[in-house]
């Protein structure tokens, strides 16, 4: 009775938000936190540092495929119950990592408890999407993007600390208790969702997940030293991307319970928002990933002062995403859509023009924009997305958006790269270096054009405020469904 009766005042769905946030924010810290303690891990299991990066590059991969088929699993077995077992495979291989004998086994358990824990990210959307009315979700999404596009930042930021102080091993051991806490907890607030009576499409599951697989591996070790972009693997993976996602289309047509509802690649308001948040990706996490490297290489910053000054972009990030989901339900998705895409332009440009005479505020201002930009595109064209599929569909709805953003989180950070490296050669100056980035940053600025080109198309969502009427609607129904448990 507790959980059906929770979310029954406005209060009671802010401490639900806030408790599967917390799960999700401990899903997204530890995918990156690894990042800046490969070389003592691959020296401790005496393997290189390319072998391990896959405690870092595989989580990543298999989450943008995986999220799609957690999406379904959401609308057909309810958000609640995919959360909780989600939440629970992360505590079970967190635990796993902390005891890992090498590296093929810490590698294991990390795609794993990571890809399983993805999860988390469709069902909590859905229920947030179940529990805030259309006009109010943009506000209770601003702050799910927040915590899901800064728990990752901040685990590179904070990862360092942590490991040099204890062990990478602690980490995972103190994820362990709290991934515990959150499943009780959330066992005890979260309120049940509707189940889907159909069958799970395992044929399209595989089709869409093979077919998204095969294009970021591709790009994943084109750019890698005995790879390359005309290797045979990995023309093969690439030629494999439409041949598998047209059969995709093709059989999804034909069946009654369809993956993804093709009907809603239809829908304007569910097919520009997608877009839009895989070319805002592209940008902000490539300029993400590509930054660090500017700043040492072209300003002479040293690791630490980069990890300070880069702590600039989540914090703004942070600050944007509730102001923003807020500022949408009064201004409309599709204003927030246009104004972060302007923002992340404004990045691209100011990185592009960076010198090895670049001043503090203007490293600092190129950064402030990209958090902005992100914060403030994200939340609107999630919610944008949502409001355009039926309500029994929130869960797919959720998983297209997550792997539409990841995809264009490895596609931005391939592309990005790649073109700066075509534009080095050995030996330059930073005068010289800092051209070379600008090329990568300029692609990023493109891809931040195309964001803007799609939020436009974006329709926003007729806001109505909320009535004493609507609450008593909300009041009988939850005593309809206690009534009906009875």
């Amino acid at each position: 009775m507790a959980t059906a009766s929770v979310a029954d005042t406005p209060r009671n769905r802010w401490v639900i938000l806030a408790a599967a946030l917390f799960g999700l924010f401990s899903v997204g810290f530890s995918i990156t936190v690894l990042s800046v303690a490969l070389k003592p891990i691959a020296d401790g299991f005496k393997v290189t540092p390319n072998d391990i990066v896959w405690v870092i590059t595989g989580p990543i991969l298999l989450g943008a495929v995986i999220t799609p088929a957690a999406g379904k699993l959401t609308d057909l077995f309810g958000a609640r119950r995919v959360y909780l077992t989600a939440m629970t495979a992360v505590a079970v291989f967190a635990a796993l990592t902390a005891m890992a004998w090498s590296a093929p086994s810490l590698i294991v358990f990390r795609i794993l408890g990571a890809a399983i824990g993805s999860a988390t990210g469709p069902a909590a959307m859905a229920l947030i999407n179940r529990l805030f009315e259309p006009h109010e979700r943009a506000k209770a999404l601003g702050y799910w993007s927040m915590v899901a596009a800064g728990a990752p930042v901040l685990g590179v930021v904070v990862g360092g600390p942590v490991v040099e102080a204890v062990s990478w091993r602690a980490i995972f051991i103190a994820q362990v208790p709290l991934s515990l806490l959150t499943v009780a907890v959330c066992a005890i607030i979260f309120p049940d969702t509707p189940r889907k009576a159909v069958t799970f499409d395992v044929v399209g599951a595989l089709l869409l997940g093979f077919g998204s697989a095969s294009f970021v591996v591709a790009l994943n070790r084109a750019p890698e030293a005995g790879w390359g972009w005309t290797h045979p693997a990995v023309l093969l993976l690439f030629a494999l991307t439409p041949i598998l996602l047209v059969i995709f289309v093709r059989y999804e047509r034909g069946v009654e319970h369809q993956l993804i509802p093709m009907r809603y690649f239809r829908t304007g308001n569910f097919s520009w928002p997608l877009a839009n948040q895989f070319f805002a990706n592209f940008a902000y996490m490539g300029g993400f990933f590509l930054t660090p490297y500017l700043l040492q290489e072209v300003l002479g910053f040293t690791q630490s002062q980069t990890g300070f000054v880069s702590i600039n972009r989540p914090i703004a990030f942070t600050i944007a995403g509730p102001i923003a989901g807020w500022l949408a339900t009064k201004v409309g998705e599709r204003s927030n859509g246009l104004a972060g895409g302007v923002f992340l332009i404004g990045s691209m440009v100011c990185f592009a023009q960076a010198t090895p005479g670049a001043t503090m505020a203007f490293v600092y201002g190129g950064l402030v924009l990209s958090g902005l930009g992100m914060g403030t595109t994200a939340p609107a064209m999630t919610a944008a997305a949502a409001n355009a599929v039926d309500d029994d569909d929130l869960g797919v709805a959720g998983g297209a958006q997550q792997m539409f953003g990841q995809l264009g989180v490895v596609v931005g950070t391939q592309v990005m790269f790649t073109v700066k490296q075509l534009a080095t050669t050995p030996g330059m100056s930073p005068t010289e270096l800092a051209r070379a980035y600008s090329h990568g940053y300029l692609v990023g600025g493109a891809g931040a054009v195309l964001a803007v080109a799609c939020a436009w198309f974006v329709r926003s969502t007729v806001h109505r405020p909320r009535t004493a009427a609507d609450d008593e609607l909300e009041v009988l129904a939850v005593e309809a469904a206690l009534a009906e448990a009875r």
